[in-house]
Formats: structure tokens, sequence, C-alpha cells
């Protein structure tokens, strides 16, 4: 069963919600704005963009993206903006000041990470006899996928945050230590797991999706 039946949210409910944080994200910017704060505005635009995603790939690569998955995917984005921005009237920042703000959006983002992962990799699986992947394999291959795409992102926190410096300006990512890092590491690790388990009643649609534009592209 679907984690969503389970929380039985409907799914007009979930278009709802999801439309929320579209709205919200749009105010962000302009709070980023008005505050003069680039970072904000900069996480809040692309968190915005990356909640358009789902319509896009539905609409032009005719991959279902339901109701759940739409949410799934914005809440992330959404999520790791509002981190940025804190309580109104406060100069700090939820990743600031809430010590497990950070750990849920790693946890969340890491989690669509490996669902993109998992639904190309099983996809391919499924397309080709060349390629075989055993179920304990997949679940080991989505681990070490999350965990090197979360090592890339601490590098490229670590990079703009030591630019930043360099320049005297504020960093759009913010990098609080190797101890921060190997946290946020293991919280990657976690939303990977959480995919290896429950990936495939979540996400067979999209992969017979995928399978099916692998099956009709030009060989």
């Amino acid at each position: 069963m679907k984690v969503r039946e389970l929380l039985h949210i409907s799914a007009h409910r979930q278009r709802q919600l999801s439309r929320a944080m579209q709205v919200i994200l749009i105010g962000l910017v302009f709070i980023g704005l008005d505050r003069g704060n680039l970072g904000i505005v900069i996480n809040a635009a692309v968190g915005l963009g990356v909640t358009y995603l789902p319509a896009i790939l539905e609409r032009d690569y005719r991959i279902p993206m339901d109701a759940g998955l739409t949410l799934w995917i914005s809440s992330a984005a959404f999520l790791h903006a509002l981190g940025t921005v804190g309580f109104p009237g406060s100069e700090t920042s939820f990743y600031a000041g809430i010590w497990w703000w950070d750990h849920l959006t790693h946890a969340l983002s890491s989690s669509v990470v490996a669902g993109a992962g998992y639904a190309t990799v099983r996809a391919l699986d499924e397309h080709t006899d060349a390629i075989y992947l055993p179920p304990r394999f997949m679940f080991v291959f989505i681990l070490l996928f999350v965990l090197a795409f979360g090592v890339f992102w601490e590098v490229i926190e670590f990079a703009i945050s030591g630019v930043a410096a360099l320049a005297g300006t504020g960093s759009v990512l913010t990098q609080y230590g190797p101890n921060d890092t190997l946290l946020d590491l293991v919280f990657d690790a976690i939303g990977g797991l959480i995919v290896a388990i429950w990936g495939t009643a979540h996400l067979s649609d999209v992969v017979g999706a995928i399978q099916t534009r692998f099956e009709r592209s030009p060989r």
C-alpha cells in the first residue's frame, strides 16, 4: 500500500497542497527581494521551478506524475527554500535556528534523487536483456547512487561557500563544517533507504513510462 493511502489524503487535497507551496514560494521570492537576500531569492526561485517539473515531465515526455509524486517533489523543493527564510521578523533562518531542519530536507531531497535514479535504472533493466540487476543489487545501487550525489552536493556547497567568502558576499548555499557534512550524508542514506524499500510501490508507473520511451527511441 502507498504511503499517501495510509494517510488518507485525497488526490485533490494533494494537488491543493502543491499549489499552496507554489504560491508561498512566490511570496518567498519577494521576501528575499525585500530583505536584499540573494540566497533566499535564488533558492525560492529554483524551488518554484522544481515544483513545475512534474507537469513538464508529464506534458512533454508522457511520464505519469500523479498528485502524490508531485507533492513529494514539491515538498522537497519547498522545505529547502523555506529553510533559508525563518520566522517572520526573525533574522535567523530555519536552517540555523531549528537543529533538525537540515536533516529533514536532506532526507527528503535525497529520496527524490534516489527515486529518479531508481526509475531510470529499473527502466533500463526492463528495457534490455543485456542488463540484469538483481533486487539486492538494486537496493545497494540506490544507496550508493544517493551517497555519491550527496558527496557531489557537499563539494558544491563547499565551493560556493568558499567563493562567497573570498568575494565578501552572502552564500546561496551554506556549509556548516565537516561534522555537518557527515550528518548530511547519513540522512541522505536514510532518504535512499526509504526509496529502496518502497520505491516499487510508488514508481512502477514512472518506470513503465521511461521504459516505453527507451523502446521508442531510435537505436
